[in-house]
């Protein structure tokens, strides 16, 4: 599996690997990962709401799911 910009965070959070994308993005300060609103959000959009650069975080999440 590989996580995309625009998969809905919805989406990743009921990967097998959910549990380590929620502490990746959690350690970068997005704590909305239990926020229903976010669920239907593109990982791009959330990391925007929250003033962060998206490709980072992308680049950690697909090389800790590797």
């Amino acid at each position: 599996m590989v996580v995309t910009k625009d998969m809905l965070m919805g989406d990743i959070l009921q990967t097998e690997k959910a549990e380590t994308i929620a502490d990746i993005l959690q350690a970068e300060g997005m704590h909305c990962v239990g926020c229903p609103s976010s669920l239907m959000e593109s990982l791009e959009d959330a990391c925007m709401v929250h003033g962060i650069d998206v490709e980072p975080i992308l680049a950690k999440i697909n090389a800790a799911i590797a």
